[in-house]
């Protein structure tokens, strides 16, 4: 089947938000959503992206991709999608001939994230990639190149970056409110009760330091601004009968310029929460930093960081699709996913090697 030509143009309309406009053959057509299809339909897609789609203002679910006739069947029943805007893993590529659907979100095990980044992009669809970004840092080149050369954005699904408490402790350190970053302290972790489940097999991206090491891993680079030059980790299990094959609990020293220092831990095997960033003039915390709902922090001056929005994932959704149609820089893209994959194959490294880890 030939791939339809699309030419895009972005308008300003009088609420001074954007318009995309589409011509197709000939016909002109505005859209003012964006149409965007879930890959993977597991406990995320269900139960927190599909629920967040029906609040977004900027996008809405047009469409799905999974490898379940049955999955298929109840989201085309609860959600009204059209049969023309339901695929499978073997015709996803058609979706180049959908105008329905302008964005991918792939919401899959990480060893998929790749292939099915390069294939949306090559399918003219911009691309949202949970996180982590890939397994590698080949991958995530791979899905940035990709995205590029076919003139589409990539966006990675961090969406504690688009939260007002943490857009507002980012913001204290641009400002030097309480001057240099001295240290970070970030961890994030849950007690994870399955036995047989993707994130406890290595080849399809588990463990937790590619699950949640990503969370304290990012909070730890946004609330320094500053990239790692050195790690040291260590690797432990108190379950070695379900944790053969990858990490139960990664805990991970990152050294940064200037003597910064972040202590960074992450578990499939304990609970944890907390961002705490110390400053020449005083400190913030934030616990939980990284929950669905119910940030909440104070910073040593007495500031309350409990800031409330009605849903994080659909303000990152309408944060991505009006990046799309406005035509500017994404809050967090695929550069943002690959700087931390890449400390994320040290981490691993040093772990190998018993050793520090120059990054």
């Amino acid at each position: 089947m030939k791939r339809r030509s699309f030419i895009k143009q972005t308008l300003a309309t009088t609420a001074g938000l954007a318009v995309t406009h589409y011509a197709i053959s000939g016909s002109l057509f505005q859209k003012k959503r964006l149409g965007v299809a879930l890959v993977g339909l597991g406990y995320y897609s269900k139960d927190l992206l599909a629920p967040a789609l029906q609040l977004t203002k900027h996008c809405y679910l047009a469409g799905v991709v999974t490898g379940t006739p049955a999955k298929a069947e109840s989201w085309k029943s609860q959600f009204n999608i059209p049969d023309k805007n339901i695929y499978n893993y073997q015709n996803f590529d058609q979706v180049a001939n959908n105008p329905d659907i302008d964005v991918i979100y792939i919401v899959l095990p990480p060893s998929m994230h790749a292939e099915y980044a390069v294939r949306a992009a090559n399918a003219g669809k911009h691309v949202w990639c949970e996180k982590p970004m890939a397994m590698t840092v080949s991958e995530c080149q791979r899905m940035i190149t990709a995205a590029s050369q076919n003139k589409v954005k990539l966006a990675i699904g961090y969406r504690m970056q688009h939260e007002p408490n943490t857009q507002r402790v980012i913001q204290f350190r641009k400002e030097k409110k309480y001057g240099k970053v001295i240290s970070v302290e970030a961890r994030a972790g849950y007690f994870d009760g399955r036995t047989n489940h993707w994130k406890q097999i290595k080849k399809l991206g588990g463990g937790s330091m590619y699950d949640m090491g990503v969370y304290p891993l990012n909070a730890a680079r946004y609330a320094t601004g500053l990239e790692p030059i050195a790690v040291t980790a260590r690797q432990s299990t108190t379950r070695p009968e379900i944790y053969k094959e990858v990490d139960e609990t990664m805990t991970f020293e990152l050294e940064f310029p200037g003597g910064v220092i972040g202590k960074c831990e992450t578990s499939f095997g304990k609970g944890m929460n907390e961002l705490i960033t110390k400053f020449e003039k005083g400190h913030y915390t934030l616990a939980p930093f990284q929950a669905y709902s119910g940030i909440n922090g104070v910073t040593s001056d007495g500031i309350q960081l409990n800031a409330v929005i009605e849903n994080q994932q659909a303000k990152q959704m309408d944060d991505d699709a009006l990046s799309i149609m406005n035509n500017t820089p994404l809050l967090v893209p695929g550069e943002e996913g690959l700087k931390d994959i890449r400390v994320v194959e040290k981490v691993y490294q040093s772990v190998a090697e018993n050793r520090k880890v120059s990054i």
